[in-house]
């Protein structure tokens, strides 16, 4: 067996100054408010570092994501698969958020990834199935962010 460490990685610009996308992008326990894919979302064990968002998304799955770095002054925090038996076939995995302004602009840069290792003949859908959910989460996030408030 070989064990292949990838990185699945998307980016966009949205059309919303950084503290608005960050304000909703930044609460790390609020996916179910504008992730349509996902029911609810629930903390345990408070909100900061080491806290875990259980998600339930519309089809019953429930996923646990322990938070493991946030920085908010950088705009960006990591998270981990908390459960023990993680809902996808990998070894390890980190997902990163991370939001920066667009200077000659009220825009804003996003991006989102994830660096995770699994067996290598499995590499390239799991790379495909993680850029498929981040790209469609920030497809969500822009929709949410042009509804008026």
């Amino acid at each position: 067996m070989v064990i292949y460490m990838s990185r699945a990685y998307v980016s966009s610009i949205l059309d919303a100054p950084v503290s608005r996308v960050w304000s909703v992008l930044g609460d790390f326990h609020s996916l179910a408010r504008w992730v349509a894919m996902i029911a609810t979302s629930e903390p345990e064990g408070g909100e900061g570092i080491g806290s875990v968002r259980r998600v339930t998304l519309v089809d019953g799955r429930v996923v646990g994501e322990r938070l493991v770095a946030y920085d908010g002054p950088h705009r960006s925090y990591a998270y981990e698969f908390d459960d023990a038996q993680a809902p996808f076939p990998v070894g390890s995995y980190r997902g990163t958020v991370h939001v920066l302004p667009v200077t000659d602009s009220e825009r804003t840069f996003v991006e989102w990834y994830g660096d995770f290792d699994c067996e290598a003949d499995a590499v390239d859908l799991l790379r495909e199935t993680f850029t498929g959910i981040y790209s469609e989460f920030i497809a969500d996030l822009r929709k949410h962010l042009s509804t008026p408030s």
